[in-house]
């Protein structure tokens, strides 16, 4: 068995999962993504393993090289979160026609290539679902050694962070492996708290630059109308709490009673947690992202709190650029609590489970 546990990571994003990867003892020695400002954000803060490169144009020889192997050492896990649509069951061509099916197809391609003692796949919740059973078929289809797969639903909460995202999760053991790979059970025995992420943390510069203490703490700017509108709302309020006269006009159609996007003008609270950190948090109207008690939206030091990001992980790009790293990542503490897991599996501290079972 090797000594140390080395990792790979494909669609590494800024390095959310890979920092989790580091915290629960893997190396990841090779890591490459195909947006250029992730990767200048990865590089800056994880190291130079980083590369920038289409999946397409990757193969397993080329990992190995990247991350300076020795012949006969082993890959001990492979990560990536490949965008998919879903695999369609009427027709075998249909699920080969969308890139982002191509994507994952790529991935288990370099599984195939690596043949590493384990990997982790996120962002497949088609799997869950009954038009994942072409996916599984495929899957096995691709791969010459047996993997033992687990998926998972996981709540982002129950490992560290104050956020209530649900992320699926797909990890593969192979079968000669010692241990076996089981659900992490929660780490915390209570959700942490809007509060206690971020309300530490001073109001960030009115004049909408960067805080001088806290990388990437930078309000957003807003119009004084939707500054006004939010004023009205309440911790875990929305836009029903906003005088009609100044409601969008969308909003006064609606039964303020049924329906109606509760979450559009989102006040969160200090005593709960947020929804999903997406690529919008800095918006008022897409989704509940309104700071607790001031009258504007998250900043990116906040979100990246809220995604498990120490303070000292400044992210690179353009604002845009680096509400796209944060919404994407991996929570840190999750991807370290499932990395733990499958350390155990590969180092014998857990039972093997059937080959036969899937999730």
């Amino acid at each position: 068995m090797d000594d140390r546990l080395v990792a790979i990571e494909s669609f590494c994003g800024a390095g959310g999962l890979s920092l989790g990867l580091s915290h629960a003892g893997f190396h990841v020695a090779a890591a490459f993504d195909h947006d250029a400002d992730a990767v200048t954000t990865y590089r800056d803060n994880l190291g130079d393993h980083v590369f920038q490169a289409d999946i397409c144009q990757v193969t397993g020889s080329m990992l190995r090289e990247r991350a300076n192997l020795t012949p006969g050492e082993e890959v001990a896990l492979f990560t990536g979160g490949p965008p998919c649509q879903g695999f369609s069951t009427q027709t075998r061509g249909a699920h080969y026609g969308d890139r982002r099916n191509r994507l994952v197809l790529e991935y288990l391609r370099l599984v195939h290539e690596l043949q590493p003692r384990a990997f982790i796949m996120e962002n497949v919740a088609q799997l869950a679902h009954t038009r994942g059973t072409a996916f599984v078929d495929e899957f096995k289809r691709q791969l010459d050694a047996g993997y033992v797969l687990t998926g998972h639903f996981y709540t982002a909460a129950d490992y560290g962070v104050a956020q209530t995202r649900e992320r699926f999760i797909l990890v593969g053991i192979r079968e000669d492996q010692p241990g076996g790979f089981h659900i992490p059970k929660p780490t915390t025995p209570h959700w942490l708290t809007v509060g206690q992420v971020i309300g530490d943390l001073p109001e960030p510069p009115a004049d909408y630059t960067v805080h001088p203490r806290y990388p990437n703490h930078q309000a957003a700017r807003v119009q004084p109308l939707n500054i006004e509108r939010f004023s009205h709302v309440p911790q875990g309020g929305g836009w029903r709490h906003i005088p009609e006269h100044l409601r969008l006009e969308c909003h006064k159609q609606v039964n303020p009673t049924k329906g109606g996007w509760p979450d559009v003008y989102g006040r969160l609270k200090m005593d709960g947690q947020c929804p999903t950190i997406t690529a919008g948090f800095d918006s008022f109207t897409r989704g509940r992202y309104g700071h607790p008690t001031a009258n504007r939206p998250l900043t990116p030091r906040e979100a990246a709190r809220l995604q498990g990001f120490p303070d000292w992980f400044r992210f690179h790009g353009t604002r845009h650029a680096v509400r796209h790293q944060i919404g994407n990542a991996v929570p840190v503490t999750l991807g370290q609590a499932i990395a733990g897991a499958v350390k155990d599996a590969l180092i014998g501290v857990t039972a093997r489970i059937d080959p036969l079972r899937l999730f």
